[in-house]
């Protein structure tokens, strides 16, 4: 896996990409790696390696190398997918899949708003459809911003299914949280309940909590509400 990205790898890339992840000092990626493959050349190298043991891809998310991560977790994507289609799930395949990518996210190896929006809904998401969602709240108190995000990004998967209570739960719980990825992620798992549920869920939270939104979160939640509309919420800050 690692050979196949270097084989595709472009340092002019890697320039880019380590500006566009924020990678210098003081920044939310300060110090990821990167060598410069994009995102559809990963996922079709990918492909190759679907069968590749859990202990490697370990090693994988381990890598200080970006890519070697994105890698990782789109292979666990596509493993949790099979064994969640099983009649009559794979459970003991499951949780192997979930307790990898939970010691990830704990040891700061999911560090930035791609890896954990490309991972999060399809690992935790199915997981804890129907389980108890405990976990989802410890993340969300996580001092780590990576962990809140995982949290509020699982439940993108809970919205898909028309289950709305956990993410107005967190949302109301992160709303004073002003860091930029938290803010956009808040705005969007709202947006994402009015486009896909019921958009007077949307504006229900919104009549209780637009007065006390962040900027971000507001103008993301109500980017499909009418002008009028987003002009009244906007009034209300």
């Amino acid at each position: 896996m690692r050979s196949a990205l270097a084989g595709v790898a472009d340092p002019a890339d890697a320039i880019h990409l380590q500006r566009f992840f924020k990678t210098g000092p003081g920044e939310y990626g300060e110090g990821d790696v990167f060598i410069g493959v994009r995102v559809p050349q990963t996922r079709k190298i990918v492909k190759h390696f679907a069968e590749l043991p859990l202990s490697e891809i370990d090693q994988l998310l381990d890598s200080e190398v970006h890519e070697h991560r994105l890698a990782g977790l789109v292979i666990l994507n596509g493993r949790m997918a099979r064994v969640s289609r099983k009649r009559g799930a794979d459970v003991a395949a499951q949780e192997l899949i979930v307790e990898l990518y939970l010691a990830a996210v704990r040891r700061g190896r999911v560090n930035n708003w791609d890896l954990v929006d490309a991972s999060a809904e399809f690992i935790l998401g199915p997981w804890l459809l129907d389980r108890p969602r405990g976990l989802i709240y410890e993340l969300a108190q996580s001092d780590s911003l990576w962990g809140r995000r995982v949290a509020l990004l699982t439940t993108f998967a809970f919205i898909k299914a028309g289950d709305t209570g956990t993410t107005l739960d967190l949302c109301e719980r992160l709303l004073t949280d002003r860091r930029d990825l938290i803010q956009k992620a808040v705005g969007w798992m709202l947006r994402e309940i009015g486009k896909r549920v019921d958009q007077t869920i949307l504006t229900g939270f919104l009549d209780a909590h637009a007065a006390e939104m962040g900027r971000t979160a507001l103008s993301y939640s109500t980017e499909h509400l009418t002008p009028e509309e987003r002009a009244h919420y906007r009034a209300l800050r």
